[in-house]
Order: C-alpha cells, then sequence, then structure tokens
C-alpha cells in the first residue's frame, strides 16, 4: 500500500485557486436563478449546489478556511458581473465554455465523481443554453448578421473607390450609395423571403374543405385513409384511425356538423411580420454600412478617413462576430477575430484593385 503523498505549497496555493473559482461559479448560477423561473431555476440552483460540494472538497484538503485567498480570475469575475445584470444567454453560452475548460481531468487531488461532475455541467449548461438560443427572437440574429453584411459590403467598397484617387466627395457619394443599395435588397429580400414563407405555410395547413362529407364516406371502404398515410401512418393504422372518423362523424352528424381532427396550425407569429422583416433588414444592413462612411462624413480624407474607416469597422466587425460566436457557443475571441479577417480580407481585395484600375486609368 503507497503512502499519501504530503502536499506541497504549490498544491495548497492551486487548491486555494480551484475553491475561489468553485465558489465564484456557484454564484454565477444562483444569479442566473434569481432571474429564472420554473424548472430553470431548479436547474440553475442544483448547479450551484453542485459546485458547493467540490468547494468542500477543496475546504477539506486545505484543512479549513484559509487567511488568504486569491482574487478571483478574470473570466470568472465578468461571468458574475454579467449574471447580476442581465442573467442572458451570453452567459451561459461563456458559462458553458468555462465548464468545457475544467483543469479536473489532470488533477490528482480531484475525485473521479468531480471530474465526472464537471463533464456533466457542461452539457446541463448547454442544455440551458440552448434552450436560449431558442426563444432569440430573429429579429436579434437578424440585427447582427445584418449590420456585419453592411460592414464588411461597404468597407470593401469604399476601399476599392478610395483607392482609385478620387476626390473624397467621390467616395462618400459611392459609400452612400452602397448603404441604400444595399439596405434596400436586404430589406425587398426579406420582405419578399417571409411573405412567400407565410403563403407556404397558408398553403400546407388543413382546411375544413371536406369536413361537411365525412358522415357520407363508406365506412370499409374510403380515401380518407390515405389521407393520414400522407401524415405518415402506415396502412393499417391509417385504416383503423379513417374507420374511427368516420364513424364518429356519422353519429355525430344530427348533432352539430363534424369537424376532422388536424394537427395545431403553424403559428405564423414565429414567421413573424414581412413589412416588420423588411424594415429591420433595412434598418441593420444600413447601421453596419453607415460605419465605413463616417470618416468621410465628417471632412477626412485619403489616408487618414482609410485609417479610421478601418479602425470604426474592425471594432464593429470583432463585436459582432464575438456575438456570433456566443449564440453558438464557439470562443467569442477567435470568432471575431475570424470576422475580422473576412472582412479585412474582401477590403484588401478590392483595395487591390481600385489601385490597379486608378493606375491604369491614370
Amino acid at each position: 500500500m503507497t503512502e499519501p503523498v504530503e502536499p506541497t505549497s504549490r498544491d495548497r496555493r492551486r487548491w486555494a485557486r480551484y475553491l475561489v473559482d468553485e465558489r465564484a461559479e456557484a454564484q454565477v448560477y444562483r444569479d442566473l436563478a434569481e432571474r429564472r423561473g420554473g424548472e430553470e431555476r431548479e436547474i440553475l440552483r442544483a448547479l450551484a449546489d453542485a459546485e458547493g460540494r467540490h468547494e468542500a472538497h477543496w475546504l477539506e484538503l486545505l484543512g479549513g478556511e484559509p487567511g488568504r485567498l486569491p482574487a478571483p480570475s478574470v473570466s470568472s469575475r465578468l461571468l458574475g458581473w454579467m449574471a447580476r445584470r442581465f442573467g442572458s444567454i451570453f452567459v451561459l453560452a461563456l458559462a458553458q465554455n468555462e465548464e468545457g475548460r475544467s483543469p479536473y481531468d489532470s488533477e490528482p487531488f480531484a475525485t473521479a465523481r468531480m471530474v465526472a461532475d464537471e463533464k456533466i455541467h457542461r452539457e446541463v449548461v448547454r442544455g440551458l443554453a440552448a434552450r436560449g438560443r431558442r426563444r432569440l427572437s430573429g429579429t436579434f440574429r437578424a440585427a447582427v448578421f445584418g449590420a456585419n453584411d453592411g460592414l464588411v459590403s461597404n468597407l470593401a467598397l469604399v476601399m476599392g473607390i478610395g483607392a482609385t484617387g478620387v476626390g473624397a466627395q467621390f467616395v462618400l457619394f459611392s459609400g452612400v450609395a452602397g448603404l441604400l443599395a444595399g439596405a434596400l435588397s436586404m430589406g425587398a429580400g426579406e420582405y419578399v423571403s417571409v411573405r412567400s414563407q407565410r403563403e407556404l405555410l397558408d398553403a400546407t395547413e388543413p382546411s375544413e374543405y371536406a369536413d361537411h362529407v365525412l358522415p357520407d364516406l363508406d365506412v370499409d371502404a374510403n380515401e380518407l385513409a390515405l389521407l393520414y398515410r400522407t401524415r405518415g401512418m402506415d396502412e393499417r393504422e391509417a385504416f383503423e384511425r379513417a374507420r374511427h372518423v368516420v364513424k364518429t362523424a356519422q353519429a355525430a352528424d344530427r348533432v352539430l356538423p363534424y369537424r376532422l381532427p388536424r394537427a395545431p396550425a403553424v403559428d405564423h407569429e414565429v414567421v413573424g411580420s414581412a413589412l416588420g422583416a423588411a424594415a429591420s433588414s433595412f434598418l441593420f444592413f444600413a447601421s453596419g454600412a453607415i460605419i465605413p462612411v463616417l470618416p468621410w462624413i465628417f471632412g477626412l480624407s485619403g489616408l487618414p478617413a482609410v485609417a479610421v474607416a478601418l479602425v470604426l469597422v474592425g471594432t464593429a466587425l470583432t463585436a459582432t462576430g464575438a456575438m456570433v460566436g456566443l449564440l453558438s457557443g464557439a470562443p467569442p475571441l477567435r470568432r471575431g477575430l475570424r470576422q475580422l479577417a473576412i472582412g479585412f480580407g474582401a477590403a484588401a481585395v478590392t483595395y487591390l484593385l481600385g489601385m490597379l484600375f486608378g493606375v491604369s486609368a491614370g
């Protein structure tokens, strides 16, 4: 039998760090629970209790409350601040990433149960975040993606036009024209898309067209079974259902009109209003597309205008990319940098083309 390993001062410092982190995570879940109700509140409180059990483990190893504890990590403090003030999907997405970076896999003093707990916690938080993502309105997603489209397309446009060597007024006009053209195109496209979707839903919903003839059908030979087969039933089940419906309709015929059972209608509010979607897309695209034009609007020109535009758009691209990352549960910084690279890459291509055409024209 091996002798127990005597912990070192480094071990104790590491345990103190774990203790602080577990307390911070538990508090995040408690703060989120206060902003939730029903089952979600109970789940978040249970997660906080589980973190409390892990906290007790490190306290036991430390022999009680240490006289001095390290400060919580920056990520823990950020999560706590956001949980107290927002309690949003973004906090859960960040918490999901934090749970996925548990150090207990390689920690010899962590129990196998703690390692398992942390892995399950990540999936629980992922499930809660997924609920939040499903509740997110389409308008919010359209805001992020629409603004991003405006940023990239209009930055590429003004960079390309500016590189040809034309005057600042022409660059400004081109940027405003690109803003209006893109925003109108986005708005019109969104209107047609949502309108078409609503029309498709109207066309696929069951109607009362055949309800009044149900009592006249033959119980043992009728085409109602074919209807149920189109809804996914097998032949036997469809026939039995059809017999039942026809018998019920015939029995009710003298009392009140019988209506064919049908699935719940699709809620058109989920799809949204075509005009509302068009207006939202117009405004979101325009809000992004105006940013690259701002330096020229305020009178800058040449390289200073280009530099300011790149800084403004770069900041906005990183922010929108980070939000997309949070929505998808991916690392926000990585997604922000990827979006920045894509936007600046598109601008670089049009800038080089503009220089080429500008030199050729000269």
